[in-house]
């Protein structure tokens, strides 16, 4: 596993290849698949937070769009709108780091300068609407970015993995031609976007096959929590796939993840922790 330690503006820090680190998922929107309109006021919102900490989240990612299948994105003007209110009073009480969930460069860079630590990016520094600016405003600011494997639709012309490999280095390619450096990068390799069931337990299973990015180590950060998989595979609601994604947390563990994204925080730091043990019991002897 990738060992890194980040450390912020403000104080935090924050270090990779220690422990799994769980980022907790606080959605301040009025219409995510899961969990909407529950966390978009700021009493509910810093509720959830000092929940979502006690119960042992490394991280608070916190967004304002529904990134939720068929969704139609909304201009950056009312995204921030809707977001930086709520994240200003977030970042004066969260203990933790806090990532922002947006593809958009106005959107990544007033969270930067209001002080967030991460920035997630579900297009990858791919956004077509914007070609290449997440990638500047990331260079701008040297904070982490999440880069989040995506495309339009789910057919892939040949094996699947080589085509994620495909995106990642193109990524890698946009962020370094805009000045970002290696140490930015975590890859994620967007359960639930571009991919049907099937093709999201395939990467799954081969996720160690993405942790080596154009011949070098990239920590990677794995967002299965809830997603519509889990319920095509077992039949199963939204508010009852906690379990499954449980199963896909340990996994993708076992499998060289460094961070995983769950709503459920509490059970899987459980899963995590216990998870962690034993295979550091096994590197340990």
């Amino acid at each position: 596993m990738v060992q890194r330690k980040y450390t912020f503006a403000d104080g935090k820090t924050l270090t990779l290849g220690e422990k799994t680190l769980v980022m907790g998922i606080l959605n301040i929107t009025p219409d995510s698949f899961s969990d909407g309109g529950k966390f978009n006021t700021r009493d509910k919102a810093l509720r959830h937070l000092e929940e979502m900490v006690a119960d042992g989240a490394d991280i608070i990612d916190v967004g304002a769009e529904s990134s939720r299948p068929g969704f139609t994105p909304m201009p950056a003007s009312e995204e921030m709108e809707r977001l930086m209110p709520l994240l200003e009073e977030i970042l004066k009480n969260s203990p933790v780091p806090v990532s922002v969930d947006t593809f958009k460069a106005e959107t990544a860079r007033a969270a930067a300068r209001a002080g967030a630590h991460i920035l997630n990016d579900i297009w990858g520094l791919q956004y077509a609407a914007e070609p290449g600016e997440m990638a500047k405003a990331a260079a701008e600011c040297g904070l982490p970015v999440i880069v989040m494997h995506n495309q339009n639709g789910t057919e892939y012309s040949g094996d699947i993995i080589n085509s994620m490999q495909g995106f990642f280095q193109e990524s890698l390619r946009i962020g370094r031609s805009a000045g970002m450096q290696d140490e930015q990068f975590i890859f994620d390799p967007g359960i639930g976007f571009g991919k049907t069931a099937e093709q999201n337990v395939e990467v799954l299973r081969r996720q160690e096959e993405l942790l080596t990015v154009a011949g070098q180590e990239y920590p990677l950060l794995l967002a299965a929590s809830r997603k519509s998989f889990i319920g095509k595979t077992l039949n199963l609601p939204v508010e009852e796939r906690m379990e499954a994604t449980g199963a896909a947390c340990v996994v993708g563990i076992m499998k060289g993840a460094s961070i995983v994204r769950v709503h459920d925080v509490k059970p899987i730091v459980r899963m995590c922790r216990m998870t962690d043990v034993i295979l550091r019991s096994k590197e340990n002897g």
